[in-house]
């Protein structure tokens, strides 16, 4: 019993371009050469790292004492009306 292989399946396509192994040391050092990284400092086409910095710190800074400041206050209400300690 010997069985006839299919002679479309036994080709392989034309058209297929071979698979990037992405996973290796030239296609990462490919990759990292892509990459766009940002400025220190602000330059002509937006902010740079060290100003975006100072606004998150800003930012964390103000909702930190907003924060507080509400448990403040909840807290004085809570005293306030009779409840808690």
């Amino acid at each position: 019993m010997v069985e006839k292989k299919d002679k479309k399946a036994a080709k392989p396509a034309k058209n297929k371009q071979p698979k990037d192994h992405w996973f290796s040391l030239r296609g990462i050092q490919k990759e990292a050469k892509r990459v766009v990284w940002p400025k220190w400092k602000d330059s002509d086409k937006g902010p740079g790292i060290l100003s975006t910095t100072g606004e998150v710190l800003v930012f964390t800074v103000f909702f930190a004492l907003f924060f507080v400041l509400c448990e403040f206050g909840v807290t004085f209400l809570l005293k306030f009306i009779g409840i808690g300690a």
